[in-house]
């Protein structure tokens, strides 16, 4: 569970009336957290504090000054995320109407107050601000997933740019020019093509395979009634990060010997609920970083461990030439690479961290020359964010 679904909700409550405000902080301050304004202008300098963490705003209509009416559509243009709820007696109810209709405000409450009216509306207005959080979430995974998979496919098609180049420029030199050894030159520039065409293939099948499966599942949820729907949540269509790092191995362009590098040891497994096809980006990269990085190692070594208790992580571990201290100290945080040549631009492992931090993960990494190189990618429950490892 998520942490804006685990901490009790925040209220902000408007009325100029005490008595009204300490009833409804009374009322259901056992559920919710509540912050009390005695007016419109109060209300806003509470939320300039403490906006963010605010879900959901009831206030009293008729106030002296300005009325909740003006505050509403203050808080509708500097705070939409909030779900907002207007409390009024039964005379103010048609001129309040057009505000509803309008989007402005979610709910009508009248008075006096019915406890049972209050909560039901209340858990309605949560579930409405539980279900944008979500929508956010989702809009912002999408985003770093677009640009993360951009970036996953400069690198080949740059160097797929790079070697043709080569091979045109031998062409153009004629026939008399093309020797042995520059023929052999020709043949390692198309492997490298080859290969640089068959990840990115791979990438783009793997992506779309994962974005039909959550469509598919999320379709299938949709139809399905409550008691089905949870059901299907904890059944075997269910994405594992087993799952997750079986179909990577089984559809990376693997080169020469390298499938036989790698090894997996499953400690516990978990479910990844949160956009399965960002962690298998995420992964893909991670992957071909540490290949890259064994490939002058005398007894190459891949290792993927996942681990559900008592955190849920995958760690990727390898025993290459490991990190630089000087690229460790930017990797997370600047562009720096040291495959330029290649057509590398340094923005991988932020990706990486963009991508799973936008639905509340976070990566860690472990490595100094010549130990090899540890990246752990904690999945969101875990707490802490990116940052590097100090142990």
């Amino acid at each position: 569970m998520s942490e804006f679904q685990s901490a009790r909700p925040v209220i902000i409550y408007v009325d100029d009336e005490e008595m009204a405000r300490k009833y409804f902080a009374r009322a259901v301050g056992n559920e919710y957290e509540v912050l009390l304004a005695g007016g419109a202008d109060e209300a806003i300098d509470v939320l300039r504090a403490d906006g963010g963490r605010a879900a959901i705003l009831v206030t009293d209509f008729r106030m002296p000054g300005r009325d909740g009416g003006d505050l509403l559509r203050q808080v509708a243009h500097e705070f939409p995320h909030i779900i907002r709820i207007v409390v009024t007696a039964y005379a103010d109810k048609d001129v309040l109407l057009a505000s509803v209709n309008s989007g402005e405000v979610f709910r009508i409450l009248e008075k006096p107050l019915a406890l049972t009216d209050v909560r039901h509306v209340l858990r309605l207005a949560v579930e409405r601000h539980r279900e944008r959080a979500l929508r956010q979430h989702r809009l912002m995974a999408i985003d770093e997933t677009l640009a993360f998979l951009a970036h996953e496919l400069n690198t080949p098609l740059a160097a797929i740019a790079n070697f043709a180049r080569g091979v045109k420029t031998r062409v153009e030199q004629g026939p008399g020019e093309l020797t042995p050894a520059r023929q052999s030159e020709v043949g390692v520039a198309a492997v490298a093509m080859y290969d640089n065409a068959q990840y990115c293939l791979a990438v783009l099948s793997s992506f779309l395979q994962s974005v039909r499966s959550s469509a598919a599942m999320t379709a299938a949820g949709s139809a399905a009634s409550a008691e089905s729907a949870a059901q299907q949540q904890g059944g075997a269509e269910e994405v594992t990060a087993g799952d997750l790092v079986s179909s990577l191995l089984d559809t990376y362009p693997f080169s020469g010997p390298q499938r036989n590098w790698v090894q997996v040891e499953m400690l516990g497994d978990f479910p990844v609920h949160t956009l399965p096809n960002c962690v298998a980006l995420v992964l893909s990269s991670v992957m071909s970083n540490a290949l890259r990085a064994l490939g002058d190692a005398s007894v190459p070594s891949l290792r993927f461990e996942v681990q559900a208790q008592p955190t849920h992580e995958i760690r990727i571990r390898d025993n290459g030439s490991g990190i630089p201290p000087e690229v460790m100290e930017r990797l997370l945080v600047d562009p720096v690479t040291t495959h330029a040549h290649t057509g590398g631009n340094g923005l991988g492992m932020i990706f990486c961290n963009r991508v799973m931090q936008s639905f509340g993960g976070g990566i860690r990494i472990d490595s100094a020359p010549g130990t090899g190189t540890t990246v752990t990618l904690d999945f969101p429950h875990i707490k802490n964010r990116m940052h590097r490892s100090d142990r």
